[in-house]
């Protein structure tokens, strides 16, 4: 339950704080379960085009992994939420995501790419610390979202 404060006109305001830690823990289970879709599109992109050699510019490859990855973010969404509603609303309800979650979170895991590995370049120890600037960068706004509004996207 939130606490509330009380302005000089009398109006009842939630108190917001960033010390639960309920609210820690499940923020982000939601942002790893994004992360999970995100993640599955994204690298999947860059493995293609780093195994194909198909010569394309780096940064359409990474702009084609980023867009990847939302979808097969909202995919997955739908397909976890489909065992609790219908599949029509689970979509509708996936695609009503944060896409700022999903945006910052896949600008964040390239960015590394980019900045570590020259971009659109997967080795076995870049994808952990993808995952991990991947994970972090959304979190705290998920944490927010979740607090203020108890809007989660999973």
């Amino acid at each position: 339950m939130q606490q509330t404060i009380t302005s000089n006109n009398s109006k009842i305001k939630p108190l917001f704080h960033w010390k639960c830690k309920h609210t820690w823990k499940r923020s982000a289970k939601n942002t790893a379960w994004c992360l999970l879709g995100c993640s599955i599109g994204d690298f999947g992109t860059i493995l293609y085009f780093q195994l194909t050699s198909i010569p394309w510019p780096t940064l359409y490859i990474m702009i084609l992994a980023i867009i990847n990855g939302i979808l097969t973010s909202i995919i997955l969404e739908t397909v976890v939420l489909s065992r609790q509603m219908i599949v029509s609303k689970a979509f509708r309800t996936a695609i009503g995501m944060s896409l700022i979650s999903m945006i910052s979170m896949e600008v964040a895991m390239n960015s590394v790419d980019w900045i570590i590995m020259g971009g659109a370049k997967l080795t076995w120890w870049i994808i952990p610390i993808m995952l991990l600037a991947g994970f972090l960068t959304p979190w705290p706004y998920n944490y927010y979202r979740l607090k203020k509004y108890n809007i989660a996207c999973h």
